[in-house]
């Protein structure tokens, strides 16, 4: 049985923030290997199609490898060692973890709407083509909409196809430049060498929680189980309490605050080293995805305002939270303008923290990176809270 384990909350923020691969720079290397070992670290990558900025998926391997290329992921994908797919959302995964998946497409086959002979045939005269004509777009398909769209997510039929054929997969994607999705076989995406045994029940639970402690360091119960959410009657909590029995898990409290259990793997390091580099993050990253958790140990009260209407937002559209060391310095809202090569950033909000010159220059190399990253030369404030550390920061940019 393992013992309860008491952490402070700058231990707690230090686990995370190392799980997270943000203690230092460069922490998984240079070059596209180190992609994959992102990928491979964190075991799975959220993929995000707002552009306001550089793609989140892209923005992740950026703020942890600072040669990053975009083409990476795609050759990655294209040498079988990554593929693409929609577990708890959509993201990258390692290809050696695909067996993994297939409980989540099981559970959309078995649990989808009931399809009308009409859409099974649909389904079977899709799939028919990819595999006659190899991989397709949506747009190969002719518009077979009877009635006019009404918003984003009124799909049209040989859509809605296509992406059911995803999800049970028994299709897979790949990306474009212009991030549209291929659909193609698995056979020809997956190595033939890759297994494919489908996981019993415990396998899955096991590999779901040892994947995102591994990823999260410390994690609640809810979070654990939300990576398995697609798949109905999962047994993540039966096997979480056997592994904190047979003491693969150890539960922990955080000294000085009252929360849900928590969890962490048993061969993690408590006392943790980081570096103090600064990270512009997208509100996708792994450290950001649930919000609660930031506010439990950074004191950090943080939403993304994309989905609040216009009115009531606070900081801006698309505000990207500022991470130095083990602390939120500020959230920035930014808009990449790529014609005229500026990027124009709304409102630069500072958190209620002290910074020295050597942490705001720390900010500004974070700063001019992320610029030329988002195919910018220059950078525009129009807002902010602090107008002290603004002079200061156009100061060190112009040096």
């Amino acid at each position: 049985m393992s013992d309860m384990l008491k952490l402070t909350k700058t231990q707690i923020r230090k686990i995370v923030v190392h799980a997270a691969g943000l203690a230092r720079k460069a922490e998984f290397g240079t070059g596209i290997d180190a992609v994959y070992r992102v990928i491979d670290h964190l075991g799975f990558v959220q993929l995000d199609t707002n552009f306001v900025v550089e793609r989140a998926h892209h923005q992740v391997m950026f703020a942890r490898i600072p040669d990053y290329e975009k083409q990476w992921l795609a050759e990655l994908v294209e040498e079988g060692l990554v593929y693409e797919y929609l577990t708890s959302d959509a993201g990258y995964l390692p290809m050696h973890d695909f067996r993994y998946s297939l409980p989540v497409k099981e559970s959309f086959a078995n649990n989808g709407k009931p399809l009308s002979p009409a859409e099974s045939r649909l389904m079977s005269n899709v799939l028919d083509r990819v595999e006659r004509e190899g991989p397709l777009t949506v747009g190969d398909f002719d518009d077979d909409r009877i009635e006019a769209s009404t918003g984003w997510w009124d799909w049209r039929p040989a859509k809605v196809a296509l992406e059911r054929l995803y999800l049970e997969g028994k299709l897979m994607v790949t990306r474009s430049k212009t991030f549209k999705k291929n659909y193609d076989l698995p056979l020809n995406l997956v190595p033939a060498e890759t297994d494919q045994t489908a996981p019993s029940a415990e396998e899955f639970a096991r590999y779901v929680i040892r994947r995102t402690l591994g990823g999260l360091g410390v994690a609640y119960g809810k979070e654990i189980a939300w990576r398995a959410r697609r798949v109905k009657g999962n047994l993540v909590k039966k096997v979480l309490e056997e592994m904190v029995a047979n003491g693969e898990l150890r539960s922990v409290t955080v000294d000085g605050l009252k929360t849900a259990p928590l969890y962490m793997l048993s061969e993690q390091a408590v006392d943790i080293e980081i570096a103090g580099d600064v990270f512009i993050l997208s509100p996708f990253d792994i450290l950001n995805v649930f919000r609660h958790r930031l506010k439990d140990f950074f004191d950090f009260d943080y939403q993304i305002e994309c989905f609040v209407p216009a009115p009531k937002r606070k900081f801006g559209y698309f505000s990207l939270p500022v991470l130095a060391g083990d602390a939120f310095i500020a959230r920035m809202d930014a808009k990449a303008d790529r014609k005229q090569k500026m990027l124009i950033v709304h409102n630069l909000y500072f958190e209620d923290v002290n910074l020295n010159d050597q942490l705001i220059g720390k900010f500004v190399e974070a700063l001019k990176a992320f610029v030329l990253f988002n195919q910018c030369r220059d950078i525009r404030f129009v807002k902010t809270n602090n107008n002290a550390y603004i002079d200061a920061i156009r100061h060190m940019l112009s040096e």
